[in-house]
């Protein structure tokens, strides 16, 4: 019998219609061997995120929108050893497949490992590499990757720090804090660009300062719900961009 091929990949989506497509169709240029399953998680979308997943071969789960508990229910209906977990707005460059293959084959000695890409974020305002070197300054220094940079990791080492959090917001900080108890965040050496709307519509000091701002106040102790609510009201840009 053929051995289940290693990865399982989670994706959680919401009005994700247009830019979906694109990361299946690079999740579909991985060797064979390498992806055992691609689940795709939709909040309920309108705009037809579900029925565009099938068509490319992904699982399609509903569920209330939430991506904590999106990828909660992603994760438990997947049963590979390895998890990559990707927002659906993002885009796997090449060389993505080699690298993610080496870091589950990598040697097991040592603390376990919790991996991650580069931020790449689509544009070509200066301010963004700015960001983009922010960014991997923390997720060296700190050992503080976001869910924006692809999340890849064990099964074993998720179910060890107590699987995620079905959060409405900061659930992707949430897990790694726990992660990083337990393991050793290291790179991938590879970029994952994600789509920049967000930072064009709301601008890159707002967005940035909006964020820290709500991630202080969860970190005080402030009601998820609340923040989640502030975060996705409707303003320049669409209430789910993430």
């Amino acid at each position: 019998m053929a051995a289940l091929a290693p990865l399982a990949v989670v994706i959680p989506a919401l009005q994700e219609a247009q830019r979906l497509p694109a990361l299946l169709a690079d999740l579909a240029q991985a060797p064979a061997g390498l992806i055992a399953e691609i689940v795709v998680v939709d909040g309920a979308s309108p705009d037809g995120t579900a029925a565009l997943a099938q068509l490319a071969g992904a699982k399609v789960l509903t569920s209330p929108a939430g991506r904590g508990l999106q990828l909660a229910r992603g994760v438990a209906a997947t049963t590979a050893p390895w998890l990559l977990l990707l927002h659906a707005d993002a885009r796997l460059l090449p060389g993505w497949a080699e690298r993610v293959q080496a870091a589950i084959t990598a040697p097991g000695s040592g603390p376990p490992r919790l991996w991650c890409f580069d931020l790449r974020v689509q544009g070509a305002s200066p301010g963004l590499r700015l960001l983009e070197l922010a960014v991997a300054l923390r997720t060296r220094l700190r050992q503080l990757p976001y869910g924006d940079q692809g999340l890849l990791l064990s099964r074993g080492l998720l179910e060890a720090c107590g699987g995620i959090a079905p959060l409405p917001l900061m659930e992707d900080l949430d897990l790694v804090l726990r992660l990083r108890r337990r393991a050793r965040v290291q790179r991938l050496g590879g970029q994952l660009r994600v789509d920049g709307r967000r930072w064009r519509q709301r601008g890159l000091l707002s967005t940035a300062w909006r964020n820290a701002c709500l991630r202080r106040q969860w970190r005080q102790g402030r009601s998820v719900e609340e923040l989640a609510e502030r975060y996705y009201a409707p303003g320049p840009t669409s209430a789910r961009s993430r």
